[in-house]
């Protein structure tokens, strides 16, 4: 998307008119569709985790782009942005025996944002709420690419249900290539933002770029409205929804977390520096960021020093950092002599306390025990107090900590000091 969404069409966006939205549109893309959930065994989709991955990934999108004219050939061979360095990008990958075919990421809002918010107006998709996460960097090997999309729909299957259930993302905004908004727009119920089409996109060497949007909230309904009457085959309601497709791997988690960062210093190092030119190219507010985020001193080797010259505003620490998370618990507490249990979902957390997000509105001032599910086998029970709401959204609220357990000063712990999400396993190492 954003250029990076021409290639993802493939073949398919070829052999259909451009500007073809909804049933209309469908008609046409809906013969070329091919739901498989029976994959050849050596087809996997999974998130890219090491060099070798990454860095196939990478080389994939780089000539991608090069052959659309949307950058010119890098000495590297790839196609690397500072956003593929942050924990909140996930980079998926298809791979067919030992060769990766298809690559997409999914960038989730951090300090640095993400590329197309420079560029388009989001206000209307954030005022619905709920956590916003660009669709980008996707590209397909030529000689895997085919009119019934047989990498590119289970590589879009797998973003889908990943950035649903466990990116804890709500809203997905794309910016691709005018020709091929109609397949986003038809197949996938993408629906444009109100802004005019960018003539000239710098991120993608000047190109033009549709934005569009997709509520994953609603999208449920807009899939079955969509595909109503399709056969199974054909049907991406069903298939996004209801269809399992074993040849998707997605990341083992120990804990509830949003986000499943790969970046070691080695990476960061290899990728940023070393392959490419990346971090040189900062701006100062960038590279201030970028220390802000990667505050663990094993990263500060591998990043470009801040000039001295530099205000240091931005580096201003919380006393106590704030992690994303997507943990089920309850509140039991009593209120008018009556015992409530309210349930609710930790979206955020620190070692002193946690926001939440509930169907009915927890009682300010109220104190009570929570019990908190961290991951499939790990709970914490604590004694809080409701501290507030959100001025803007009454279901979502903050809880003090008053009495903290074991099991959470160990997930905190463990958040604050793993470099990867599979450092997470181990979580009594940081202790």
């Amino acid at each position: 998307m954003k250029g990076r969404l021409v290639h993802a069409g493939g073949a398919l966006a070829h052999h259909v008119l451009r500007w073809m939205p909804g049933a209309v549109g469908l008609a046409v893309y809906g013969r070329l569709l091919r739901c498989d959930a029976v994959l050849p065994d050596k087809m996997v989709f999974k998130l890219a985790e090491t060099r070798e991955e990454l860095e196939a990934c990478f080389r994939l999108l780089h000539d991608a782009y090069v052959d659309a004219g949307f950058m010119v050939p890098d000495p590297s061979g790839l196609r690397v942005t500072v956003y593929h360095a942050l924990p909140t990008t996930s980079t998926l990958m298809c791979r067919v025996g030992d060769k990766v075919v298809g690559t997409l990421s999914l960038i989730r809002e951090s300090a640095l944002g993400f590329p197309m918010q420079k560029i388009f107006d989001l206000t209307a998709v954030r005022q619905v709420g709920g956590k916003v996460a660009e669709v980008s960097a996707l590209a397909i090997d030529p000689r895997f690419r085919s009119s019934s999309g047989r990498i590119l729909l289970p590589l879009l299957k797998f973003m889908y249900d990943y950035a649903a259930r466990q990116f804890d993302t709500r809203h997905l905004v794309i910016a691709v290539n005018p020709r091929h908004i109609g397949f986003y727009e038809s197949v996938l119920c993408f629906r444009r933002l109100k802004q005019r089409p960018v003539a000239h996109y710098d991120f993608v060497n000047g190109a033009p770029a549709v934005g569009a949007h997709l509520d994953l909230m609603r999208a449920p309904e807009a899939f079955r409205r969509r595909y109503r009457g399709q056969p199974d085959g054909k049907n991406l309601y069903r298939y996004f929804t209801e269809v399992q497709v074993p040849n998707i791997h997605y990341p083992e988690k120990r804990f509830y977390t949003t986000t499943d960062p790969v970046m070691t210093p080695l990476l960061i190092d290899h990728f940023f520096n070393w392959r490419t030119t990346v971090f040189a190219s900062l701006r100062p507010r960038e590279l201030l960021l970028l220390h802000s985020i990667y505050d663990l001193p094993e990263y500060k080797h591998c990043l470009p020093p801040i000039p001295e010259d530099t205000p240091r505003t931005e580096l201003r620490r919380r006393t106590h950092r704030r992690f994303s998370v997507m943990c089920p618990g309850n509140l039991v507490c009593r209120q008018l002599g009556m015992r409530r249990r309210l349930e609710f979902t930790v979206f955020e957390c620190s070692e002193s306390g946690f926001r939440v997000r509930a169907e009915k509105s927890l009682p300010v001032g109220v104190s009570g025990i929570v019990s908190i599910d961290l991951g499939a086998n790990d709970r914490s029970v604590m004694r809080v107090t409701v501290l507030r709401q959100s001025a803007q959204d009454p279901h979502i609220a903050l809880l003090r900590i008053d009495e903290r357990d074991e099991a959470w000063y160990k997930f905190v712990m463990a958040l604050g000091q793993a470099r990867t999400h599979d450092e997470l396993e181990d979580a009594t190492r940081f202790i």
